[in-house]
């Protein structure tokens, strides 16, 4: 396991609060520091999976699924990942067309401050997006 997941876990385990799930969902710029850190956390977490799924969202459904990720009804698609037992992810893309770019977004539950850092929520949502693209890139490769 990379060091990277060691320490987000042991974060989550310490800094859990036991909040239940709210399924208030809101935006990275509602976290603590989000506002200003929005640039940094959209070129790390968002840009990734907007960059390969943007023109065929399709996709993250079934790359999504490998991580156990669900469909929700969101956007042109979004999908829910379970990163730990309290911190649903929802990855959101629009699909662009000639004369619109792509579109990516990230919501949490509110409750997601009392199991991480905002530093942390980043490290996490980019890990994942990562894992999403190198999935689609094997199943790419499998297909070819």
């Amino acid at each position: 396991m990379p060091i990277r997941d060691k320490i987000l876990i042991l974060h989550y385990f310490t800094q859990a609060k036991g909040a239940p799930i709210t399924n208030k969902l809101i935006t990275f710029k509602e976290l603590p520091e989000g506002a200003t850190y929005f640039p940094t956390f959209s070129k790390r977490a968002i840009k990734p999976h907007l960059d390969h799924f943007g023109r065929e969202p399709e996709r993250l459904i079934d790359t999504a699924e490998k991580l156990g990720g669900h469909r929700v009804d969101y956007g042109d698609v979004a999908v829910a990942i379970k990163a730990f037992s309290y911190v649903p992810i929802t990855l959101i893309l629009w699909q662009g067309n000639g004369e619109f770019a792509p579109e990516g977004s990230v919501l949490f539950d509110s409750t997601i401050s009392d199991y991480l850092s905002t530093y942390d929520i980043t490290v996490l949502c980019e890990t994942i997006s990562w894992r999403l693209v190198k999935y689609l890139k094997e199943s790419q490769n499998r297909v070819e």
